[in-house]
Formats: C-alpha cells, structure tokens, sequence
C-alpha cells in the first residue's frame, strides 16, 4: 500500500510503522490516523510478520493531535457561531473514534513496541500508553498539555500509574520526563537515544521466536482479560466525558482561539502554556541548582 504520512517497513519477520510528518512533529493529522490504521491493519494480515515496532520521524515521536485550523478556516476547537448540539455530537463521534483507534492496537494478535523518543504528547502519549511494549530514549518527554485548552485525558493512565500518579499529571498538564514514566511504570524501559531502535528490533525478533499461536494467546490473556475486567468499560467512558471536555467551549478558550488567529500555532501555544513555565521535567524544566 502507498502511505504518504507514515513509513512501513518489514524486514525479516518484524513491521515498522514510522510517524512521518517530521517538520509538524508527526502530529496526528486526520490522513496520518487512517494510514497509521491501514498499515496495523497490513501487518496483522501478513503471515510472516510476528511483531510490530511503532515510532517518529525526526525530533520527536508525536506532539499529539494536530489541531491546527481545517481548510475551511475553522479550528477543531472553536464551538462560535456552530450550533451546541451539532458541536457536541461531532466531538462525540470524534472521541468515539479515538477510543476504538487504542482498542484497536489491544485487538490486533501481533504484539506492537511503541519506541519513542522526544515529545510523546497527548495523542501520541495516548499510543505509547495503549502499545504492548514501550521502550522510551532517555529524552523522551511525556504530557498532557491539552487539558489546559479544556480537554481529557485517558483512563489508561490511572490504569497503569495508578489514580493518585495520573491526577498529578492530568489535571496539570504537567512534563514528566523518561525517568519519571519508568518510575510511574508508563514505559517498560529507557535506554540511550541511539540504542532506541536497536533495543526494539533485538526484542521484536525475540518475540517471534517464540511460537506464533503462543504469542497471539497470551497477548489475548492479557488484553481480552483487563477488557473484562472492567478497563473496557473505562475505555468507553471516556467516550461521553471527552465529549464533554471537548465540547466545554468558553471565554478561557476562545482567548486561546484569538491569540492563534492572531499569531497562528505558536502563539495559541504560548499563550496555553506560558503560565506552566518552567516545567517539572523536561527541556524546559527548571534545572536544581549546583
């Protein structure tokens, strides 16, 4: 298949999917979502792949969803003059999306490795969370930035970090660097930049040495598992109350939709977050001193 925002790769019995809108950062964009999609879905078809490695282009893995205006002008975040209904039901149907896009990863058979290194925000800090396997470079940057700009966060956190771990990064927005995402147990491991993609091919191959209907089973045991146990339903409902997040159109925001109609992406994310700085962790924490 041709795949103009991502690269896929198969080399031996392993699949790389690579983010691939490096100059953007590998924001999600609407084209990325349905190739990123397509190829997770050509590589569970294809026998002789066992494992999938998923990563980004350039700086960093993802700096989430692009939210940057639509051709018709209008930010995916301005509610004015569109009825409340109508804005609610397409936020609905957009989280709606997004939710069964995660499942997706936890319902393919081949296990998948998120290797991420730099920004590993919002939506794509979503992707590293709902990956098999995460192995993070040591200057990986994770966050939420989005819930400043009113918007949600996923269960998937709490899931893993525990509730306490995920309210102090959700309701924040906050940085936490690589460190701090072991620590948490966000990611499975961190290793030098360099050593990223090495690391994730070596236990790729690994996997598939292991028999396929092995493999495929005890990946179900695990995910079909936590669905049933109640993480599924969790998962649903952040279906409604996303919605709801996305949909919370007020002064707050729309002072942010000014400042990027004024100055474009960079001054919406200044002016979003200018007031969080410095960082916890990060490139832009604040240092200790000597």
């Amino acid at each position: 298949m041709a795949y103009d925002t991502i690269i896929y790769e198969v080399k031996g019995p392993v699949a790389t999917i690579t983010l691939n809108r490096p100059d953007a950062l590998n924001a999600i964009s609407q084209q990325m979502t349905a190739e990123l999609h397509r190829a997770l879905d050509e590589a569970e078809a294809d026998a002789h792949v066992r494992a999938i490695i998923l990563t980004g282009a350039g700086r960093g893995f993802s700096a989430g969803y692009d939210i940057a205006r639509r051709p018709d002008g209008r930010a995916p975040l301005d509610g004015a003059g569109v009825e409340h209904a109508d804005f609610i039901k397409d936020w609905w149907t957009r989280d709606a999306a997004s939710t069964q896009r995660l499942l997706h990863l936890w319902h393919l058979s081949k296990p998948i490795i998120a290797a991420v290194h730099g920004w590993v925000m919002g939506g794509g800090f979503w992707y590293s969370l709902a990956a098999d396997i995460t192995i993070a470079a040591d200057n990986a940057v994770f966050a939420q930035p989005e819930v400043r700009h009113t918007s949600n966060t996923t269960i998937l956190f709490a899931a893993l970090a525990g509730w306490k771990a995920a309210h102090r990064y959700a309701l924040t927005g906050d940085h936490l660097d690589a460190a701090e995402a072991l620590r948490l147990g966000l990611v499975n491991e961190v290793v030098p930049l360099e050593q990223l993609l090495p690391k994730a091919g070596a236990l790729a191959e690994r996997i598939a040495r292991v028999p396929e209907a092995s493999v495929r089973l005890n990946k179900a045991v695990t995910c079909y598992g936590l669905l049933a146990m109640g993480l599924g339903a969790g998962m649903l409902m952040n279906v409604p109350l996303s919605a709801m997040a996305h949909a919370s159109y007020n002064a707050e925001r729309g002072d942010l939709l000014e400042a990027m109609k004024a100055g474009g992406l960079k001054a919406f994310l200044e002016a979003r977050d200018g007031a969080f700085r410095p960082e916890p962790f990060g490139p832009k924490a604040e240092r200790p001193r000597s």
